[in-house]
């Protein structure tokens, strides 16, 4: 009893740890994105009030000269660089709307822009260290549907599919969406540490409807998978790996690996606003944190950079959205601003801004307990 109570707690404290890496990874996210706001504010002489590493109330804090304060807060899920006069009108012409339209573009950018390059970095790294991202087939259908010499072998690894590279597995169902069961696709695969083209008779057909038809995908490719009582995909044989390329592919597909990490994004959005992918699909920042750790325990180090890659990602491309109170909204009004040649009220963008933030809290709640209790 006494030795069970002492390996649970001991998997209590494991999990603990993760948990406490995905928070401080989260953290370094949101800290980059604001120091790119903070950076460029300071070249183009920005007034700057405080620049906040978390939420809440103040642990620590310490005022500069120049009347700049910089606070750690007691939420670490969050931050912000808080520029003088950003939400009215002010005289001081260091104050944010005071400043050039292009200026003010720029340092609202410089967020997602420095989350965009860290997730580069980490992506070569990744791809450096481990080879670039590629899907494995790890165990397939001994007894497919339609038999065939090039069908897939266990621990294939897909390299390419119709001449598109495959970095997971989102690629091959948009290469391969759309065919008919019999058709062959061509593919070129890693098997037994040699490349080869073949040919690949599909088992069943391909008319994706999200991201998530894995058992389309499973049935086409003859990859073994299993289903709940309710029909519901538990489990594939599809597994992740990372192949060795020379160091200028790396380069070149770690700027592509970032478009598609980016283009899964607005997949997932159009899917959501179209009803095709359901809310139990999507979570807030309590489930980024709980996916985050359960993937660094199962992955260790690739895991962990290929996971922070997505986050730097998607939050660029996320707060380049027009959705109000995140950076694209703010472009947005300064640039009809810049068109109109007058702003638009400040208290009614400030309102607008203000609505769109608790929108957003109150959608990130909303997501997070529907995936506690689904």
């Amino acid at each position: 009893m006494n030795t069970l109570l002492l390996v649970s707690f001991g998997e209590v404290l494991s999990y603990a740890l993760y948990i406490l890496i995905a928070v401080l990874i989260l953290l370094v996210m949101i800290t980059v994105h604001e120091l790119g706001h903070y950076i460029t504010g300071k070249i183009f002489g920005f007034g700057i009030e405080e620049f906040a590493i978390g939420f809440g109330p103040k642990i620590f804090s310490k005022t500069k000269k120049n009347g700049e304060v910089f606070s750690v807060r007691l939420l670490p899920l969050g931050g912000f660089c808080a520029f003088k006069g950003e939400d009215e009108d002010s005289a001081d012409e260091t104050a944010f709307n005071n400043k050039k339209p292009w200026q003010r573009m720029i340092v609202l950018a410089s967020g997602a822009i420095m989350n965009y390059l860290l997730a580069l970095v980490l992506i070569a790294m990744m791809f450096g260290v481990y080879g670039h991202s590629a899907v494995m087939a790890y165990k397939t259908v001994e007894n497919p549907a339609i038999v065939s010499e090039y069908a897939l072998k266990d621990k294939d690894v897909i390299v390419s599919v119709e001449g598109k590279n495959v970095y997971m597995v989102t690629d091959i169902m948009n290469a391969i969406d759309g065919k008919k069961q019999g058709e062959k696709i061509n593919a070129t695969i890693l098997r037994n540490r040699q490349f080869e083209t073949v040919e690949i008779i599909l088992q069943a057909d391909t008319d994706f409807q999200s991201v998530e038809d894995l058992a389309k995908l499973c049935k086409a490719l003859g990859i073994e998978y299993e289903t709940n009582v309710n029909g519901e995909i538990v489990s594939t044989e599809i597994r992740t790996t990372g192949i060795k390329l020379g160091f200028f592919k790396t380069v070149g597909r770690t700027f592509e690996y970032s478009f598609k990490l980016a283009g899964t994004v607005f997949t997932v959005l159009g899917q959501l606003i179209t009803g095709t992918l359901g809310l139990n699909s999507v979570g807030g920042t309590v489930t980024t944190i709980s996916i985050t750790a359960k993937a660094i325990q199962t992955g260790g180090l690739w895991s962990l950079l290929n996971i922070a890659g997505l986050i730097g990602v998607n939050l660029a491309m996320f707060n380049l959205l027009p959705i109000p109170a995140l950076d694209g909204s703010r472009i947005i009004f300064t640039a009809i601003e810049w068109i109109r040649k007058k702003p638009i009220n400040r208290k009614v963008e400030g309102i607008i801004h203000t609505v769109g933030l608790f929108l957003l809290f109150a959608f990130a709640i909303i997501v997070d307990l529907n995936q506690c209790f689904k």
